[in-house]
């Protein structure tokens, strides 16, 4: 019930003085009947109230050095691809003759079809090594930071030193580490190096060995996360460690296991250093990559930087189309 002194007369009620009492618009209520507030329309003033100011300043720096050591060569490198430049003399438009004179090198099947094999090869040996490896050190009761040290020693030491150290080993001579280790048994000594047909899996084997290491890291830190009660469940089942591994390990390592793997995709058609500092492409064209092609046409020589950022822009292009299709599968079964 409401006091007549706090009533309100309806809209239109002659009031003792002669007035008439304002129309009343009732406040928009939601649900409960709480009035709902206004949403005051943004302003540069309530921007820089709310901190937007400070934010820009911290973030500018960032966005700045980003773009400029990230953005500003990419763009960059799409500009020379349409010039004829050796970066000393005036560039000069040529349009797509660049991608054109780069199709049309006898040179780029060959570098595509070695490129394959390298990432074939990386694939094979290369992609299940880490996991393995990761697997058998976290059943690793003592001393697993001393493993995890040494699985990592090879990220450690310099690309070019390790390099460098692998050639010893594959020297062709009976007094090369590996051809000496043979010839204990009888065997050898192998042309590592020199062999075309041997050539390209000694450059997985460095190159795997080399970037083992990360992958190791990355899996340890994901079987982390996976919950004991899981082996745990397993036991009371009956499992083995194959089959604990198989139905409890993989299905909880999906997600990163699909990221490694298209991350090592990319990282072997990008493979340079053990090819450029072991066999410099060789033996007879066995081991030059698509990589390792345009360095040669920057720098072996011919000093065409259009050509090289051409083949450099074709490759970003295929690997982009190719992780974009891959996540598109994948997507379902990294959930």
């Amino acid at each position: 019930m409401v006091h007549p002194a706090t009533s309100v007369p309806p809209s239109g009620t002659a009031l003792p003085d002669g007035g008439t009492p304002a129309t009343v618009t009732p406040m928009p209520t939601v649900g409960t009947g709480t009035p709902t507030p206004r949403r005051r329309p943004r302003t540069p003033a309530s921007w820089v109230r709310n901190g937007g100011l400070s934010t820009l300043v911290i973030a500018l720096p960032l966005v700045l050095v980003f773009g400029l050591f990230s953005w500003y060569p990419i763009v960059r490198a799409v500009v020379m691809s349409f010039q004829h430049t050796n970066l000393v003399q005036p560039a000069e438009w040529v349009g797509l003759d660049n991608f054109t004179y780069v199709l049309a090198d006898p040179m780029l099947a060959t570098a595509i079809t070695n490129t394959l094999y390298f990432a074939v090869l990386a694939l094979i040996f290369g992609y299940p090594i880490p996991l393995v490896a990761a697997v058998l050190m976290s059943e690793v009761r003592r001393a697993k930071g001393m493993y995890s040290a040494l699985a990592y020693l090879p990220v450690v030491v310099p690309p070019v030193v390790a390099v460098l150290l692998w050639k010893t080993f594959y020297d062709a001579s009976e007094s090369g580490l590996f051809n000496t280790i043979l010839g204990w048994v009888g065997l050898g000594p192998y042309p590592w190096l020199q062999d075309p047909s041997t050539a390209m899996p000694s450059l997985v084997l460095v190159a795997t060995w080399s970037a083992a290491g990360g992958t190791v890291i990355i899996y340890l830190a994901a079987l982390t996360g996976v919950a004991p009660e899981l082996y745990d469940a397993a036991e009371v089942d009956g499992a083995g460690v194959w089959r604990k591994i198989w139905h409890v390990t993989l299905p909880q390592l999906r997600g990163i296991l699909f990221i490694t793997f298209i991350l090592q995709i990319i990282g072997t058609a990008q493979v340079f250093t053990e090819p450029y500092l072991l066999t410099g492409g060789g033996p007879a064209s066995s081991t030059t990559t698509i990589l390792l092609m345009i360095y040669n046409y920057a720098f072996g020589g011919r000093g065409d930087y259009g050509a090289a950022t051409a083949l450099s822009i074709m490759l970003a292009v295929v690997l982009a189309i190719l992780s974009a299709v891959y996540f598109k599968l994948t997507a379902k079964w990294s959930d």
